[in-house]
């Protein structure tokens, strides 16, 4: 199955859609999911120095037998210790993953950061530079820190994964869920200046949680629209279509880099699927939009 990219700022293509080692795998060995993902179709995989897994993401990858150069691979910087730079620590992930570059390196969290963000955006454009990182990025960046990086910056961020947060928050360091990153229609209304500020420097919009209204608040005002449009893309496609379906494929249509996980095969394959569904008329798009105004909601908060 060939997946489709979304073109980067730096004239670098991205994979639409990644599989994640965070969430269930946080702090977790995630070789054997890695594996299955890679199996089902996934070729860009989404890690973090955060998640403490990158070692079994590597295995993971050595295990598949897949050559590098057919796999899109992104990490993300944590917490600097004193000493300590973006640059070594991206040189320390690539030794525990087993390889020579990463394709996109984030900054995970701008509150690790406060006050640093232009210094530590300097030394990311140094590792885009040497090729440790084809690409260069941001997680949790909202307006006031992308224009925090953007007034000296050489080159902008090509992603941001995008939170509806407020920071500077306190991390808890046993936080499951520690990107409180999330898109979908019950945030979508609220992120609607950072999109803004996106669609000026081309940055890609990158997502977690995009299923979550399906999960985790089911009734909602969502619920009977995505219903609506599931039963006529099953009609168009003369095959069964999921509400996941749906869904990610709004995301998909609003040109969203979406990171999703599981640890089931028939999910994986299911999320993969979403490229053979038929697109959402924009009448269908808007309805969406609409139903999820009705109501804000965040879920990792």
């Amino acid at each position: 199955m060939t997946i489709s990219t979304l073109a980067l700022n730096d004239g670098n293509q991205v994979p639409w859609i990644a599989f994640g080692s965070g969430t269930a795998f946080y702090q977790q060995d995630a070789q054997t999911a890695m594996q299955t993902a890679i199996a089902s179709g996934f070729t860009h995989l989404d890690c973090a120095q955060m998640y403490e897994n990158e070692e079994t993401v590597g295995a993971a990858i050595k295990a598949s037998g897949t050559p590098r150069s057919e796999l899109f691979i992104t990490t993300k910087l944590n917490i600097l210790p004193p000493g300590q730079t973006a640059k070594t620590a991206l040189k320390e992930s690539l030794e525990k993953l087993g390889m020579e570059y990463v394709d996109l390196y984030l900054v995970h969290n701008p509150s690790h950061h406060e006050g640093q963000l232009k210094a530590v955006w300097k030394v990311m454009e140094e590792c885009k530079k040497e090729g440790l990182a084809k690409s260069i990025g941001v997680s949790n960046f909202e307006v006031g820190h992308l224009q925090e990086i953007l007034e000296d910056a050489q080159c902008p961020p090509s992603v941001n994964q995008v939170s509806g947060m407020r920071w500077p928050i306190n991390v808890d360091p046993d936080d499951p869920f520690p990107d409180k990153v999330e898109i979908h229609p019950y945030t979508w209304k609220s992120l609607q200046p950072v999109f803004a500020l996106h669609k000026e420097f081309d940055i890609v919009t990158s997502s977690y949680g995009g299923l979550s209204p399906l999960f985790r608040a089911q009734g909602g005002p969502v619920d009977p629209v995505i219903e609506k449009i599931q039963e006529r893309l099953e009609s168009t496609r003369g095959q069964p279509v999921s509400s996941s379906h749906v869904l990610n494929k709004w995301l998909q249509q609003q040109g969203i880099l979406v990171v999703t996980t599981s640890s089931k095969a028939d999910r994986m394959k299911e999320y993969l699927d979403t490229a053979n569904v038929p697109e959402l008329t924009a009448e269908e798009m808007g309805l969406i939009e609409s139903a999820g105004a009705q109501r804000h909601q965040k879920f990792f908060d």
